[in-house]
Formats: C-alpha cells, sequence, structure tokens
C-alpha cells in the first residue's frame, strides 16, 4: 500500500484534490482535521484534556465543543496554539497510524492523508512522499473570502501560523500546482500516481 501526505496553506485546494484521488484512484482518505473532531467529542481523551486547559468557556450549551471559540483564542495565542497542539497531535496521529494498519490489512492500495501540519508532527516518517497543494496567494485569498466570508484579518492570521512556501516546497517529494484550470492539476496528479507506482 502507497501512503500519500497531502498538505498545503489554507485555501490552496487540498479537498477538491482529495476529492478526484477517491473518485478517480480509489485512495482511502484520511483528513488529520477529522480524526480531531472524533477525538474531541465529549467524554474523550482529547475533550477532556482540552477543557481541563481552556475551561468550559469553550463548549456549546449541549457540552459539545464550541470550535470557533477554541479557534479565536489559539490563532491570536501562540502558546495558546502550542498547548492545544501538544494534547491532540500525538493522539491524532495515533489514531491514524491504526488506521493505516487496518487498510493494509483490507488490500487497499492508496491511503491518502491529509493534515496542516504534515510536516511539524513529521507525517514523512508514515507516508512514502508529502505533496505540497501550492496555489498562489491572491487566489487563496479570493477563495476563502468568497467561500468561507473570512475577513483580510482573519487569513492573515491564520496564514501567519501556518509554515512558509519555501519550507513547504523544501520539505515535500511534489509539488501540485493548483493555481490554474483544475483539469491542469488532475494533469500533474496523474503523472505523480503514475510515478508513485513505478517505485
Amino acid at each position: 500500500m502507497r501512503v500519500i501526505g497531502i498538505t498545503g496553506g489554507i485555501g490552496s485546494g487540498k479537498s477538491r484534490v482529495l476529492s478526484f484521488l477517491e473518485e478517480r484512484f480509489g485512495a482511502i482518505v484520511c483528513q488529520a482535521d477529522r480524526v480531531a473532531w472524533e477525538l474531541q467529542e465529549p467524554g474523550e481523551k482529547c475533550y477532556l484534556a482540552i477543557t481541563a486547559h481552556f475551561g468550559t468557556g469553550i463548549l456549546h450549551a449541549d457540552g459539545t465543543l464550541d470550535r470557533a471559540s477554541l479557534g479565536q483564542i489559539v490563532f491570536s495565542k501562540e502558546e495558546e496554539l502550542l498547548a492545544l497542539n501538544e494534547i491532540m497531535h500525538p493522539e491524532v496521529k495515533r489514531s491514524i497510524r491504526k488506521r493505516i494498519e487496518e487498510e493494509e490489512k483490507k488490500g487497499t492500495t492508496l491511503f491518502v492523508l491529509e493534515a496542516a501540519l504534515l510536516i511539524e508532527e513529521d507525517y514523512g516518517e508514515i507516508c512514502d512522499e508529502l505533496w505540497y497543494i501550492y496555489t498562489s496567494e491572491p487566489i487563496r485569498r479570493q477563495r476563502l473570502k468568497e467561500s468561507r466570508g473570512y475577513s483580510d484579518a482573519k487569513i492573515n492570521a491564520i496564514m501567519a501560523s501556518q509554515l512558509s512556501e519555501e519550507v513547504f516546497r523544501r520539505e515535500c517529494k511534489r509539488v501540485i500546482d493548483n493555481s490554474g484550470r483544475f483539469e491542469e492539476t488532475c494533469a500533474q496528479i496523474e503523472e505523480a500516481i503514475e510515478q508513485l507506482g513505478e517505485k
């Protein structure tokens, strides 16, 4: 089984790339954010650790995590983002490793992992290749405003917390340019998968 790690800055179009890999190649797609959400459900280990650190002010009335409130805290204070990462990332990685093992037993041929912190959390150790989905910053900003209604201030804060393009390019085996027509992106992915299969 081949394991590909997908990363890139916010607004780069990673979700569309994941959908293409799933539909075209039958890839099993695992998104670290969704794994994290499952681990943040009431009663789960990460949920208990988060509420112990950040308090109950980040909860909805029904006791579930208010991710918007938590996001406001961690994206405005670096030390709080670090604290959240220390709670979440070891557990997320443990869960993902388990999923990879399960899919390998099933005979899955392609497992795709998407994670914003793929590089920072050393997911390269469990992936055959890391791919950087590159999209120019003006296009990313436009997408985030149109699709999510983000303000410039919010976009600036999130982008400032992410790795630079230089680091993404240095750490990833492949760069998929998603700035143009999506058909061009698909052609790059097709070529990359073909080369991966030749190894």
